[in-house]
């Protein structure tokens, strides 16, 4: 990789397409994590529109994306979203990098990015449990687990770290599956737009 490729990873010099990508890519988030809510799933569904923009356009504006997602959540759903956007900025660098650095390019990797995604949203959110939650995620499902190991014992910080990891890895390896079928059957104008804005960032 050349050194302006590693600039152009982090620039903050967002283009027209970027800043048209940011609403679109919160909005998806928006609706992913209130789909799942009603349905009560097992999984967030709350990143789909961050690992999206972190695909096309990079870290820089996938972590936007995560951050104003809970930002706007915090502000018209629950106050808590707000503490949990450090997860949601976590999941947009780390998504963008992998992307950007070819990555997430079938299933296979897919699947794997999904993993290494949902791992870093595991150790980023369980402390915040703990805090917040008395280490809990308020999913019907990871919350399941947390009562299973609290009633065999377990320490708080091992049940949390369980209830997180059985919503949070699935749900990540579902999101970015979904999110490179979405890449995939983009027309490849629009993927190319986002690549010629990394080329003439510096």
């Amino acid at each position: 990789m050349s050194l302006n490729e590693k600039k152009s990873m982090w620039s903050f010099k967002l283009s027209t397409a970027a800043l048209v990508l940011i609403p679109a890519a919160v909005g998806i988030n928006y609706i992913g994590k209130t789909f799942a809510g009603v349905l009560k799933l097992p999984l967030w569904l709350d990143s789909i529109g961050t690992i999206l923009a972190s695909m096309l356009a990079g870290p820089v504006v996938g972590a936007l994306v995560g951050l104003i997602n809970n930002i706007i959540h915090g502000l018209t759903q629950s106050p808590i979203s707000f503490v949990y956007a450090i997860t949601q900025v976590g999941i947009g660098v780390v998504a963008g990098v992998l992307a950007k650095k070819g990555y997430i390019k079938n299933l296979k990797t897919s699947i794997i990015a999904g993993l290494l995604i949902g791992l870093v949203a595991v150790v980023i959110s369980t402390p915040l449990n703990i805090i917040f939650w008395g280490g809990q995620t308020g999913n019907i499902w990871g919350d399941a687990a947390f009562a299973a190991m609290q009633a065999k014992g377990q320490g708080v910080w091992l049940s949390s770290l369980v209830d997180e990891v059985v919503v949070d890895i699935p749900d990540k390896i579902v999101t970015v599956i979904v999110c490179f079928l979405i890449y995939k059957g983009l027309p490849q104008k629009l993927t190319l737009m986002y690549d010629d804005q990394d080329i003439q960032s510096f």
